[in-house]
């Protein structure tokens, strides 16, 4: 867990996002002759743009450093319509049907309903201060009598199975850079970087990993690594030792730490209960 921590514009991908979501859950609600309903802030051909729909996008511009003006809210709209507009010609075009649109609205939907899905289970088990402040006490507890932080800058790669594992160990043994084979083998996002995954703590990464990389000298690449549905292999690039923290500076890491550990284990929770084949 560490202790120390050391946009774009309004995104039209976002409210495609969220309109399509909308409009999939809740359907076409046709629009009165009389005016547009409750709630509704337009509507395209008789296709209602909530009000609540149109607070989600100020939202998502709000977490991109937008302020909430009267002109956000009128953009907001208008990219709704927009939107709209096209999703109803793709209808029209026959484009709606299409492999490509079925695979892309699936990846959508599904996305939403995982951060849903997490969103709710962190609802529903709140990190309190008493938490934040107990696992702060624990991690300044841990340095021993020395009282440092000793933080690992690492580098690893990612793959699907053990002999893929020792494949890439055996390259790097070789004498192939280690940058190299990553970039080469390496499933995970950081390959493009050779692997760089910066300065960590050991408790801020997965047990197995931890208990493997405080044993490693600098320069040295582990053994095969088994995690849920990958292995992996960790090169220690070097090390280093601060004191660590106030905790006024470390309880909004600490807090982000305990979220993702928490995440991380209702997730495997599922995982152990699934029926998982990966080719």
């Amino acid at each position: 867990m560490k202790l120390l921590n050391t946009k774009t514009p309004f995104s039209s991908l976002r409210i495609l996002a969220i309109a399509i979501l909308a409009i999939s859950f809740f359907g076409e609600v046709s629009a009165q002759q009389s005016g547009l309903p409750i709630n509704a802030a337009a509507s395209v051909n008789g296709v209602i743009i909530t009000n609540d729909m149109v607070e989600q996008g100020i939202k998502a511009a709000l977490a991109q450093g937008q302020k909430d003006t009267p002109e956000l809210r009128k953009a907001v709209i208008e990219k709704f319509i927009e939107v709209l507009l096209l999703s109803q010609q793709a209808e029209k075009d026959g484009l709606a049907n299409s492999e490509k649109a079925n695979t892309q609205l699936m990846m959508i939907r599904q996305n939403y309903l995982a951060d849903l899905e997490l969103s709710t289970f962190m609802a529903q088990n709140p990190i309190s201060d008493a938490d934040v402040q107990a696992e702060y006490n624990k991690q300044v507890a841990s340095l021993g009598p020395q009282g440092m932080i000793v933080e690992y800058k690492i580098s690893d790669i990612a793959v699907a199975s053990e002999a893929d594992a020792q494949a890439a160990l055996n390259r790097i043994k070789k004498g192939e850079a280690f940058d190299k084979v990553a970039k080469s083998v390496s499933l995970a996002p950081n390959k493009a970087q050779g692997g760089a995954a910066g300065w960590v703590q050991s408790g801020q990464v997965p047990p197995q990993i931890g208990a493997v990389l405080v044993n490693l000298s600098k320069g040295q690449t582990s053994a095969p690594i088994e995690l849920q549905q990958a292995w992996y292999l960790v090169k220690l690039e070097d090390k280093r030792s601060s004191k660590p923290p106030s905790f006024e500076q470390a309880k909004a890491g600490i807090r982000a730490g305990i979220a993702q550990r928490k995440q991380f284990e209702f997730i495997s929770g599922i995982a152990k209960n699934a029926k998982i084949i990966v080719q």
